[in-house]
């Protein structure tokens, strides 16, 4: 099947729903709650989880609501995809989170580009990041290879708003956001030369991840969900 353009098309609306999401929901929370870091954390993991979970469920069958190159490449590997489907989701993830950013900005009267000056370097946070990508990976593609694609909004949705607590990295799990937070000097930001060592981490706890999934779901069942080719 040719891939449409109207998929591309929700790709990147999605990735810039997701990323409006986190990033405004972020400085709302550094605006509500400014004595408070626990407290800013957890108003914005559960905007993140609930946006999360309704983005799925809007572009499910409109794209396959990946958002995240990591997924679109984990879907390619394990069900025999074509190779196009990257090329054209890739960049509209990467733009669309790009371009949640500047909105969330503008949303909260904030400079439309302000490169982040939050540091986010060491091993215990990449570490983090290679536990929560791989665990992204394998709640997705279980539910999906074991015909219960039906639950991957909400069952995605609780597992990120859960990875920001019970990682020290607050779980971003994703090239693209990581990417789009490099433009937001705001609670949810991540400064420029943390994003290379941050991508890297989630590209092996992606490849973690798949090797699970190939491990505890070899075969798909009938019912198997998919994005369009």
């Amino acid at each position: 099947m040719k891939l449409s353009v109207r998929a591309v098309a929700g790709e990147f609306l999605g990735s810039a729903g997701l990323a409006a999401v986190v990033i405004g929901s972020g400085i709302a929370a550094q605006r509500l709650s400014p004595t408070d870091v626990g407290l800013q954390l957890f108003e914005n993991a559960f905007a993140t989880a609930l946006g999360l979970t309704v983005l799925i469920l809007v572009f499910a069958t409109v794209s396959g609501a990946h958002f995240n190159p990591v997924v679109t490449v984990a879907d390619i590997v394990l069900h025999r995809r074509r190779w196009s489907t990257a090329a054209a989701y890739l960049p509209a993830q990467v733009i669309g989170c790009i371009a949640g950013a500047v909105l969330a900005n503008l949303m909260f009267a904030a400079p439309a580009v302000a490169w982040s000056t939050t540091d986010r370097s060491g091993w215990p946070l990449l570490l983090s990041e290679v536990v929560a990508t791989a665990g992204l990976i394998l709640v997705i593609f279980a539910l999906v290879r074991s015909g219960r694609s039906h639950l991957a909004a909400p069952a995605v949705g609780a597992y990120i708003g859960a990875a920001y607590f019970f990682t020290s990295s607050t779980s971003f799990a994703n090239p693209a956001i990581t990417i789009g937070r490099m433009f937001t000097d705001t609670f949810a930001g991540i400064a420029p030369a943390s994003v290379l060592p941050f991508v890297g981490a989630q590209l092996v706890g992606a490849a973690l991840g798949l090797a699970a999934v190939r491990v505890l779901f070899p075969t798909p069942t009938p019912a198997l969900a998919h994005a369009p080719d």
